[in-house]
């Protein structure tokens, strides 16, 4: 089972960024990032430590997000 506390919402995961939704949802469909689909009613959700690494890559100003 998925523990969902390791994880963010889309609203979440784009605040934590600096982004807005929809970059984080082209970002997953250009395969940047990976979601993972909440089990219940399949939104997209995001893990907190992959949105750390993405958020060092940005600080950093290292491609890949």
């Amino acid at each position: 089972m998925v523990k969902l506390n390791h994880y963010m919402t889309v609203k979440e995961a784009a605040s934590f960024l600096g982004v807005s939704p929809m970059t984080l949802r082209r970002w997953d469909n250009e395969k940047k990032l990976k979601a993972t689909r909440h089990p219940m009613n399949n939104y997209r959700l995001y893990e907190k430590k992959q949105l750390e690494k993405v958020l060092k890559e940005i600080a950093t100003g290292k491609k890949g997000a």
